[in-house]
């Protein structure tokens, strides 16, 4: 068998060195057997105070006379030529390290991808150069990482040891002699115990990160929501506000236009009583030029009878108008653009009234809410619809439980719906009916008894009494001066801004509204369709969509 041949049997750590964990190079055998580089055995013997093998430690008395083993350095040349073709043919294969990336240490030349780092040999290592460290059964043993730059900086500066071990008290990496010398009587623990905890608190940090994260977005989120609720207000806003003022300039310019025409009007009939009076006067003064040629003829008449026969019918001059007391009298426009101008005002207030009415209680119904009837407050004498969106008077008082979130006296019915926060509104139809009270009450009203509406007892209501007195029921009650009779009212209410307001839902008139209140606890809707008066007041209140 050829060396070439041999060489193909023999494992590849057979041709390493154990010292330099390289290919044999110069190859020596010692007394005890084992091989090893004549410059690596060589460097090993003059910096050891024993001259013994690095393998089995077998002590020699005389440092051995080493000669170079020829077939051996053969082999490894073989072997050396062989692993480069292999190298070279895996380099190939392999990636080439990238900006960023750990290289291999061992690599010359194209310096290939690290795959670990031995913290023993503080060397990175690429696939082939690994292999060693893979089957070699001392260096199996050395602690393996993903690869990483500055291995010198996981080693003690002091002492030239791995820094192995955390001291907790001084919060800092030490290695084995550190711990008995400058950290003795310090907290050291392992480095992977602390790595270990740190890393829980690390993922702690992590999660609870993660979660402030999440509250941010979610405070963006709300955020944009508020803006995009800003913007449909906004533009809701700016919607009504055109309408407002198209109508109001409809109203100037009408207004300007029937100004006109009156003045216009005036004028044209000035004109047309001048052009009568000029009319009569020019068929007088042709009746006169008529008659002063005949009196010219007449006077050149030399026919003394003719001219005295004549002259009685010249006498009898043609009737005429006294026109000393006729006059034209131009039109007096004094205080027409005022009477104009204040009809204009009263118009355009009572417009704009409506107006703004209308686009106020137009955004108000977007907190429109579903509202029923609580039948376990329902004084005895009412009668609820099944859906519970009506409520009238019964002349039999029914016999039910007496709890006490029930009226006792009074014929009222709460909602079963309550408000704590934020807008609401509903709309209750009172169509046909003498006498009525709506608005909202507190949860803890008394219910029992007779009951006085205040807004200090818990009460902000509005009522119809006798037909066509209307009253918010404020400390002392306000009369209400309505210019139309409502058929709907709608009840809105601003828990966080203190307001109570009703509106008549078809002329899109506010009706009263209670400010400045102070909410404290829960709010419910409030009905009272009061007594039936012999069937007089019999309609229901009923709670419209």
């Amino acid at each position: 068998m050829d060396i070439s041949a041999a060489s193909c049997l023999l494992t590849e750590e057979q041709f390493l060195c154990s010292i330099c964990l390289d290919v044999f190079t110069d190859p020596v055998t010692t007394p005890c057997g084992h091989s090893f580089c004549k410059t690596c055995i060589t460097e090993h013997w003059n910096i050891s105070v024993l001259c013994q093998c690095p393998n089995c430690e077998e002590v020699f008395n005389t440092k051995p006379e080493l000669q170079v083993n020829t077939f051996i350095s053969e082999m490894a040349a073989q072997f050396r030529q062989s692993a480069q073709q292999k190298a070279s043919s895996s380099s190939s294969e392999q990636q080439a390290a990238k900006p960023g990336e750990v290289p291999c240490d061992v690599c010359t030349g194209t310096k290939l991808k690290a795959l670990k780092s031995c913290l023993v040999c503080l060397v990175s290592y690429c696939e082939t150069h690994l292999k060693p460290h893979l089957t070699m059964a001392g260096l199996k043993r050395h602690q393996l990482i993903d690869p990483v730059e500055n291995l010198e900086g996981r080693m003690c500066t002091k002492h030239d040891k791995l820094l192995e071990l955390f001291c907790k008290t001084d919060q800092m990496c030490v290695c084995m002699l550190c711990s008995v010398s400058d950290h003795k009587t310090h907290d050291v623990v392992p480095l992977k115990e602390e790595y270990e905890g740190k890393k829980a608190e690390l993922g702690k940090t992590e999660a609870e990160t993660q979660q402030t994260i999440q509250k941010r977005r979610l405070k963006i989120e709300e955020i944009k929501r508020s803006v995009e609720l800003s913007k449909e207000d906004a533009d809701r806003e700016i919607a009504g506000g055109v309408q407002v003022f198209s109508a109001l300039k409809e109203s100037v310019e009408r207004s300007q236009a029937e100004l006109i025409d009156t003045i216009k009007e005036k004028q044209r009939e000035t004109e047309k009583q001048a052009e009568g009076f000029i009319k009569e006067l020019e068929q007088e003064i042709s009746e006169l030029k008529k008659r002063s040629s005949e009196v010219e003829q007449l006077s050149r008449s030399e026919d003394h009878l003719h001219l005295l026969q004549s002259l009685p019918s010249l006498n009898a001059a043609p009737p005429t108008k006294d026109w000393t007391v006729v006059s034209v009298r131009p039109p007096s426009y004094e205080g027409t653009v005022r009477r104009a101008v204040n009809q204009l005002e009263e118009t355009l207030s009572e417009q704009m009234k409506k107006l703004l009415s209308e686009a106020e209680l137009e955004r108000i119904q977007q907190y429109a809410v579903d509202v029923t009837l609580d039948p376990d407050t329902a004084n005895p004498n009412l009668i609820l619809s099944d859906d519970g969106k009506q409520v009238k008077y019964g002349d039999v008082k029914k016999n039910l439980s007496d709890n006490p979130k029930r009226f006792s006296l009074i014929p009222s019915v709460l909602a079963k719906q309550s408000f704590s926060s934020g807008r609401f509104y509903y709309k209750v139809q009172v169509k046909g009916k003498t006498e009525w009270d709506l608005g909202v009450a507190r949860e803890s009203i008394n219910r029992k008894g007779n009951i006085t509406q205040r807004p200090q007892k818990g009460y902000w209501t509005i009522c119809l009494i006798n037909e066509s007195e209307y009253f918010a029921y404020t400390d002392p009650p306000v009369r209400l001066s309505l210019k139309s009779r409502p058929e709907k009212v709608g009840v809105f209410v601003d828990y966080e801004g203190g307001l109570v307001s009703f509106y008549d839902v078809d002329a899109a008139a506010l009706i009263y509204s209670f400010t400045g209140c102070c909410f404290t606890e829960k709010l419910y809707p409030y009905f009272s369709p009061d007594p039936n008066y012999g069937g007089k007041n019999s309609a229901p209140l009923i709670i419209t969509q």
